[in-house]
């Protein structure tokens, strides 16, 4: 896949435009070295964005309760409500968790999606952690990228799931719904272990 196409992949908060910028200016490096936008990946390189932040312009403060885990000079951790947008966006302009850190912290407005480096879908509640520095920013996108930050997750299935396992297959943007994420072919390689915790019947709660 080229190097454009796996940048976009792995840091969607930015267009594919602005991460071919950064590619041409080496401001987003392949294995700490400068590539080229139609450079082949294969799979197991390191991308690494060195750029410097522009200001949030279009995402205003608005004042929306957050429910926040910890706060120190580089972190927050907050606890997003099922219900809540993380990032603006067609159909949700404001009233996202973006407004509220902006709110919150109006020097988040210096950092790269206000500091958010993950998402949760509008109908999950969990734990986000959000950089409040630029060095913390890069430290999370790359422990993201590296694998070496876990993430758990709790969801029931309606359905008799017969017990503990992995899932295993490559996930990308939809081919014809952009919004979500699919088993696609050429996407990025993607590993889910889940086990049963307890069973309702026709429904099981998975970890």
């Amino acid at each position: 896949m080229r190097l454009d196409r796996v940048a976009a992949e792995l840091f969607d908060d930015f267009s594919r435009g602005q991460l071919q910028k950064w590619i041409r200016s080496g401001e987003l490096t392949l294995d700490g070295f400068e590539g080229k936008v139609t450079q082949r990946v294969g799979g197991s390189e390191t991308l690494r964005i060195d750029a410097v932040a522009m200001p949030t312009e279009t995402v205003q403060p608005q004042p929306i309760p957050l429910n926040v885990l910890h706060a120190d000079a580089d972190l927050l951790v907050i606890d997003k409500a099922a219900g809540m947008v993380v990032h603006p966006a067609a159909g949700n302009p404001d009233g996202t968790l973006q407004n509220g850190l902006l709110h919150y912290d109006e020097r988040l407005a210096a950092l790269p999606r206000s500091g958010i480096v993950h998402r949760l879908d509008k109908d999950t509640t969990g734990v986000m952690v959000v950089a409040r520095s630029l060095r913390a920013h890069s430290s999370l996108v790359e422990q993201l990228q590296s694998r070496t930050m876990k993430r758990q997750y709790r969801a029931v299935a309606l359905d008799d799931v017969a017990g503990d396992g992995t899932v295993e297959a490559p996930i990308g943007r939809h081919p014809v719904d952009r919004k979500r994420m699919a088993v696609v072919a050429g996407g990025r390689p993607a590993v889910s272990h889940y086990r049963v915790l307890r069973r309702f019947g026709a429904a099981t709660e998975l970890e």
